[in-house]
């Protein structure tokens, strides 16, 4: 069973899609994935599964919604996926908070035009590398008032995607590792 790291996007953000983590992990093993942990209350799990990502995922969102009731999509890498994400690391001369240094998984690459369009939408301190199926983003005034981070937020990539900041990918790579 190889390692993977799942993705859920837009749960426990206020009252809405609120899934605990301890059912959450409950009900992941109980579908037949091994050592099941999750990492904050924001949907990370890291849990050993058979299936290519694609599989997982489906297998984890027919589960939520069958359980939960909840229509979450979902974005996983496998561990050695994940690694190459933190070993690339584009913008890590730049990105001194990673609290403000984001990546946006994807379930796919984007479309030349939607690319250009987040390029246009960088504020001059921010920075956006596109990368496969990872964007990284660096926004050191914030993601409040990012018209960039807006867009990566949104649902208009064209994709299923999720953002996570640069302590929680490096948490979630090391949590693969235990």
């Amino acid at each position: 069973m190889a390692r993977q790291i799942v993705l859920l996007r837009g749960i426990n953000l206020g009252a809405r899609n609120r899934i605990g983590m301890p059912q959450l992990r409950d009900l992941l093993t109980s579908a037949g994935f091994e050592d099941v942990r999750t990492y904050l209350q924001s949907g990370n799990v890291v849990l050993s599964g058979n299936g290519s990502p694609e599989q997982v995922a489906r297998a984890c969102e027919r589960q939520i919604a069958g359980h939960f009731g909840l229509d979450i999509p979902i974005v996983v890498r496998t561990r050695a996926q994940l690694a190459k994400v933190v070993q690339r690391n584009p913008l890590g001369k730049v990105a001194v908070n990673p609290k403000r240094y984001q990546v946006t998984f994807m379930t796919g690459t984007l479309e030349a035009e939607v690319v250009r369009e987040l390029e246009a939408a960088v504020a001059p301190s921010e920075r956006l590398v596109v990368a496969g199926r990872e964007l990284y983003a660096w926004h050191p005034e914030g993601i409040a008032r990012s018209r960039l981070w807006t867009l990566l937020a949104g649902r208009g990539l064209g994709v299923t995607a999720t953002a996570r900041n640069w302590t929680t990918v490096t948490n979630l790579l090391a949590l693969a590792d235990d």
